[in-house]
């Protein structure tokens, strides 16, 4: 049974510095919270999000039994992450469109929507923003700071920025940086966005208009990356639609697949705005601690002082086990604490998300480790 859960949000007078070199002035940041924070202040724990999340990381919102947050197996009254014993966190990075300060908010220098003037923003800038906000909750230092995919890397970051402010780092389907091959799926799914004649070079809001073509193809990209072969055979195979015949035709939508592709795409052209995908596809891109360190891992990784879990999925070919043992190697290089669980699992990357019975006691095996030490 989910719990009830309440969006609130901070609003921070005071500019916050970019990595590009741009200020980002007055801004909001909105989170949620769930469970208790102890007397000591030390059972705090932070989520960060991936792509297309936001803060609502658990339970559902009154009166909309359906609006889990997407991490609701994980997090909640005796769940892995159990709200009963710690104090847990998601806030809404900057430049999302889920509550927190974005491209479709007013720039206050112009009076008009930011549109594609909104400042790009890297890992580090929302870690930043996320310190800012844990300082105001009154958090020093975290039990232990956690995502998957992009919010994975978050996580590691934080134990690289404030390592002094993190007792454990728990990094899900992650990656040091982005292969080759990744970005160029970002870029692929940019170009769809941009050459939207309804994009207006990111100003689309004062036409009145939404560049849900690009969109729906971003989208569709995106969901091919975070399903395993294996999934996609099972799931649909070559199936027709309702059983028709073959039509012969170019245009029409003749296979499941491509049936289930297209309402993917339409769905998140709804709900998801075009300049954020490009924001959060670019921080993607940009993450890369090693390249300040001459592109060692391993002494980029030098200055983080948490525990750690890393847990990586077999069929994940976007985020692969192989990126989650390069981490572990360059902590294990540095005599860093660490464990690693590599789940046999047929999902691909979308698995960190799923109910699966190893990944989610692997978690809560950890975190009763966490509790005992915040106890």
């Amino acid at each position: 049974m989910s719990f009830i859960a309440t969006p609130q949000t901070l609003h921070f007078d005071a500019p916050l510095a970019l990595r590009s070199g741009a200020t980002m002035p007055a801004y909001t940041l909105a989170y949620e919270t769930y469970g208790t924070l102890n007397a000591e202040r030390s059972n705090a724990v932070l989520i960060c999000h991936a792509l297309n999340a936001s803060h609502h990381v658990a339970g559902v919102y009154e009166g909309q039994p359906k609006s889990e947050g997407w991490w609701d197996t994980m997090i909640g009254p005796g769940k892995p992450v159990d709200t009963n014993r710690f104090f847990v966190i998601g806030v809404n990075n900057l430049g999302s469109c889920f509550g927190s300060t974005g491209p479709r908010d007013v720039n206050p220098a112009t009076g008009r929507e930011w549109g594609a003037d909104f400042p790009v923003v890297t890992v580090e800038d929302w870690v930043d923003a996320q310190a800012r906000l844990l300082g105001q909750l009154g958090i020093q230092q975290l039990a232990a700071v956690m995502g998957g995919s992009l919010g994975g890397m978050q996580a590691l970051s934080w134990t690289l920025q404030y390592p002094e402010r993190v007792r454990h780092g728990v990094v899900i389907a992650s990656a040091p940086n982005l292969n080759a091959e990744n970005i160029a799926f970002n870029e692929v799914a940019r170009r769809a966005i941009v050459t939207d004649p309804d994009f207006h070079g990111g100003h689309f809001y004062a036409h009145g208009v939404v560049p849900k073509r690009g969109l729906r193809i971003a989208r569709m990209i995106g969901h091919i990356t975070y399903l395993s072969d294996d999934v996609m055979n099972e799931k649909f195979g070559r199936q027709l639609r309702e059983g028709l015949d073959l039509k012969y035709s170019t245009q029409d939508i003749e296979f499941q697949i491509e049936s289930y592709l297209r309402h993917q795409g339409d769905k998140f052209s709804e709900y998801f705005d075009a300049n954020t995908y490009l924001l959060i596809t670019r921080a993607l891109d940009y993450f890369d601690p090693a390249r300040a360190h001459g592109g060692q891992l391993a002494r980029a990784l030098a200055a983080a002082t948490a525990k750690f879990l890393l847990v990586s999925f077999t069929t994940d070919w976007r985020f692969s086990p192989k990126r989650s043992r390069e981490i572990v190697k360059a902590l294990l290089d540095n005599r860093r604490d660490v464990s690693y669980a590599e789940i046999d699992a047929p999902h691909g990357h979308d698995a960190f998300l799923l109910e699966d019975p190893r990944y989610l006691a692997v978690v809560r095996s950890y975190f009763e480790r966490i509790a005992q030490e915040a106890a």
